[in-house]
């Protein structure tokens, strides 16, 4: 009669020989830095948006303070026609939409740097997302390869029972 096998630590024939699944610790950060990231791409997109309408604004302005000076360059052609009221409101009237353009090509400004501040941000989120995402993958790798190590012991210890087992 054989002796039996002294029970060892490590798993024997048929058991089971996978390990812990992985499991990354870090996930609700990483999971928090991608909505960070959503949230800055909706930002960036809002102030894209914002900067459009500016520019959209500063040409109506535009358009409209040609045709201001326009009217007034008629007219002052008309001088027998036209008196001093009418040619003073109608400098008022341009200067007010020279104003207006004034004030659109200054929103238009802020509007551009919110957008390159917004994208500042948009990178920054991102990089630190990535970084986590690429810390993740090094730690399944580093996981999987652990637990193939674990495999190959558990099947080399499996196949020497059995060698010792056999009859010779």
């Amino acid at each position: 009669m054989r002796p039996t096998p002294k029970a060892s630590s490590t798993p024997v024939d048929n058991q089971d020989v996978t390990g812990p699944s992985f499991r990354f610790r870090l996930e609700r950060v990483r999971a928090l830095r991608e909505r960070h990231e959503k949230l800055a791409q909706e930002a960036l997109a809002e102030s894209i948006a914002r900067r459009s309408a500016s520019e959209a604004g500063l040409r109506d302005a535009q358009q409209e303070l040609e045709q201001a000076m326009a009217g007034q360059r008629r007219l002052a052609g008309e001088s027998s026609t036209a008196d001093s009221q009418e040619l003073m409101a109608h400098h008022a009237f341009v200067e007010r939409m020279e104003a207006q353009r004034t004030r659109r090509e200054d929103e238009l400004q802020r509007t551009e740097v919110e957008v390159a501040d917004r994208n500042a941000e948009l990178v920054h989120a991102s990089t630190e997302h990535e970084m986590l995402l690429r810390l993740r993958d090094r730690r399944r790798r580093e996981h999987d390869s652990e637990q193939a190590r674990i495999e190959v012991l558990a099947n080399d210890e499996i196949a020497a029972n059995r060698y010792r087992r056999s009859p010779a």
